[in-house]
């Protein structure tokens, strides 16, 4: 065969010309925090500073990617995501089942940044990263168990430490952990701690709420888990707690289990316990709806309960409700929906978030990390 003037053959069916080929260059990954041994400590905080904080920072994760992803407002309306809708952190690299669901933040008294996960993959399976439907055997653990949650800590949102908490390696009480789902945290200015409160069940029993504490680093537990909220009616399973203290009430938005489904809310005076049960129904949806988070408007009475309508067709997507007194919750929408104010501008079917108050600068200084 003759081949073009100015081309010759070098086998494997390719031609080279007398003109240089173009080759494309690989894709530039997009960028991840910085996972390190050692965090510096952040400077004190000023006193006007919590009023300062007008911006937001919501976090999530996507069940495609199984992975956390963090977008940002200047409103508490209008969100975009800080890495154009990719993961800030892969759930492949950090998690021990290779993928991580269920992001919490909170600030802590130090002026800290301190965020949790659960550490599992509903479609591992699938995704060929294990053999099994579940990490351990369904018999015996059953629907989606995992024995681990990933601890991080940072003073600049951008730069982590992280540690893996596997709760059945912890305690003798928890050897036999089903789940360890969903952890949240809050400060206990008495013991002047941080309080990990999450989902666990023995076996694959009742899923139930347990509290325990976590050391300063943030790196572990340190206490024993204790029940925090247990349903009134025996066998029905509640997951998802959120807690938030209103006045001199703590208010606990959990899932129960229950017919109708759906979240609740009960109140007590104290965080670890004592929560009175509400048998009423406070999201507004007629499908399938899950973690709950309220945060505050800046500079108003107005609470936002945010829900995962993870029944949501054809796609799951974000909740809203607004309420001032915790009795009557007005329903404005889920994100970009006709006529709702709630905008996602540049990613979809986010899934169990939580929302914090950032200031300006600390919002202005994740999307800059994230541009580079």
């Amino acid at each position: 065969m003759r081949w073009p003037s100015g081309m010759r053959y070098l086998g494997f069916g390719l031609l080279l010309g007398s003109a240089t080929m173009a080759i494309a260059a690989p894709a530039t990954p997009p960028r991840q925090l910085d996972i390190v041994k050692r965090i510096a400590k952040a400077k004190p905080e000023a006193k006007d500073e919590a009023s300062a904080r007008t911006s937001y920072l919501l976090v999530y994760f996507k069940d495609e990617t199984h992975s956390l992803h963090f977008a940002t407002s200047a409103d508490g309306y209008s969100f975009t995501d800080v890495n154009d809708g990719a993961p800030v952190l892969n759930g492949r690299d950090v998690a021990e089942q290779k993928g991580i669901r269920d992001p919490y933040i909170m600030r802590g008294p130090d002026n800290a940044f301190y965020l949790a996960m659960t550490d599992l993959h509903i479609f591992a399976r699938r995704e060929g990263l294990r053999d099994t439907d579940w990490q351990r055997p369904t018999d015996s653990y059953g629907w989606g168990n995992n024995r681990s949650m990933i601890f991080m800590k940072s003073y600049d949102l951008t730069h982590w430490t992280l540690a893996s908490v596997t709760i059945d390696q912890l305690f003798k009480s928890t050897a036999n952990a089903g789940t360890a789902w969903a952890p949240e945290m809050i400060y206990d200015p008495d013991k002047r701690k941080i309080m990990v409160y999450f989902s666990t069940r023995n076996g694959k029993e009742t899923d139930h709420m347990v509290y325990a504490y976590a050391d300063d680093a943030f790196t572990t537990l340190t206490s024993e888990p204790r029940d925090l909220f247990t349903y009134p009616k025996p066998g029905i399973g509640t997951i998802d707690g959120d807690i938030t203290k209103v006045g001199d009430r703590y208010r606990l938005f959990y899932v129960a289990h229950d017919k109708p489904g759906h979240l609740r809310q009960a109140t007590s005076s104290r965080m670890d316990g004592g929560y009175v049960f509400d048998p009423a129904k406070i999201d507004p949806e007629t499908v399938g709806t899950e973690a709950p988070n309220l945060w505050r408007r800046h500079g108003t009475d107005t609470y936002v309960l945010m829900y995962d309508v993870f029944g949501a067709k054809p796609v799951n997507n974000m909740g809203f409700s607004e309420t001032e007194d915790f009795v009557h919750f007005r329903d404005i929408g889920h994100f970009n929906a006709p006529g709702s104010p709630m905008k996602a501008t540049n990613f979809t079917q986010p899934k169990h978030g939580a929302v914090i108050p950032i200031t300006p600068a600390e919002a202005e200084r994740l999307k800059t990390f994230f541009r580079k």
